[in-house]
């Protein structure tokens, strides 16, 4: 059986990073996906190989010239068909293309808008440019993320762009198609990663409110390397392994399994003023062996240990194997689709497509005429490549 999106159809207007990724998302659920991208990307005949980004799999790609009148039209016979359309362009970019919300609307009522910026459609910084970097900062989340004495780390682009952004938009246009089944009304669903990196942060701001998280004191705090029992710690061939030994009932654990078990010095766990002295002193314990050592020691104990792997690392380890995580589409390695579903199980359709790959066989399907694809191909305002 396709998975739990099976029957919706959602265009997806090319961008870069967090919007393909959402649209990945829908896709990877079953949802029929349509890339729309700009004419400028077709180079000639696609490849026989698949497109090198991941995040592209599982949808077709058609090339649409949105400058030409036609080019226009002809999405917006899409939009006729479409159950929802996300777009990651600045505020007032498919409104200049003639393709906004209010247009799309008109055309198809029930229709989800997914809108995708940094900094959202509204408020001062809305038509600025900005990167993950900018938007988990201005959130209040990248401050928090680092070392004691050092300054803050960027967690790659992950908060940003896919946890507060792509993964928002995804979620926002499911919610939305739900509610339009009730009300047969669609809507404007938007999503800005500042606003996503904030609400991620949320267990952060109970933490602060409690009096357990001390904002001005970066670096040593329960969860971000402060704590002796929830840090990284290397070990003695370079290798490094995760501590998450919160609890009482698995610090003990960590204790017994590291030789610590009645150790004084480890007696006060929550005793901040400790902290710094036992990090040290298990700095010291963790490089007298290697990874593979302490994996035999502490792997599937109630530690909270896990050693820490790269990306091809990960795809080896025997957990994600057996649960079949990663998996190849196209030759490529990648992460499945995820979460999982006991009856509609999602798999992926396709490896990603070329830009262009798919425009002829997308507007038959579609249910525009052969007179009208043969036209729209002839004046460019559609490429096939």
């Amino acid at each position: 059986m396709p998975g739990p999106l099976a029957g919706y159809r959602i265009l997806e207007i090319a961008g870069i990073g967090p919007g393909p990724f959402a649209a990945m998302m829908l896709a990877d659920m079953g949802a029929e996906v349509l890339r729309v991208e700009r004419v400028q990307a077709v180079r000639g005949p696609a490849p026989d190989t698949p497109h090198f980004d991941v995040m592209l799999r599982g949808r077709r790609n058609i090339a649409i010239d949105l400058k030409q009148p036609d080019g226009v039209a002809t999405l917006l016979d899409l939009v006729d068909r479409a159950d929802a359309l996300v777009e990651g362009f600045r505020p007032g970019v498919m409104e200049r293309l003639g393709v906004g919300p209010d247009v799309c609307l008109a055309r198809n009522p029930k229709l989800v808008f997914g809108r995708m910026t940094g900094w959202g459609q509204t408020g001062p910084y809305a038509q600025a440019s900005g990167h993950d970097i900018n938007y988990i900062s201005l959130a209040g989340a990248l401050a928090h993320f680092g070392r004691c004495g050092e300054a803050p780390v960027p967690p790659l682009n992950m908060v940003g762009d896919f946890g507060g952004g792509g993964m928002f938009l995804a979620y926002g246009v499911v919610c939305a198609l739900l509610e339009a089944q009730r009300s047969g009304q669609g809507q404007v669903v938007d999503t800005a990663m500042v606003d996503g990196a904030a609400v991620l942060m949320s267990m952060f701001w109970a933490f602060k409110a409690a009096g357990i998280h001390d904002e001005s004191r970066r670096g040593t705090n329960l969860l971000d390397t402060g704590a002796p029992f929830y840090d990284v710690y290397r070990c003695a061939d370079g290798e490094f392994i995760s501590i998450g030994s919160i609890e009482p009932q698995f610090y003990a654990e960590l204790l017994r399994l590291s030789g610590l078990q009645g150790d004084p010095e480890f007696s006060q766990q929550m005793d901040k003023n400790l902290w710094p002295h036992l990090k040290t002193r298990l700095r010291q314990l963790f490089e007298t062996k290697t990874r593979a050592e302490w994996c035999a020691i502490m792997e599937t104990t109630d530690v909270c240990f896990a050693p820490v792997l790269t990306m091809s690392e990960a795809a080896r380890h025997p957990h994600n194997v057996e649960r079949g995580t990663f998996i190849e589409v196209g030759g490529v390695p990648q992460p499945a689709p995820a979460p999982r579903f006991s009856r509609t199980v999602p798999e992926v359709g396709s490896a990603p497509a070329h830009p262009g790959q798919h425009s002829r066989e997308v507007l038959v399907d579609w249910g525009l005429t052969t007179e009208r694809i043969e036209a729209l191909l002839d004046a460019k305002a559609v490429v096939d490549a």
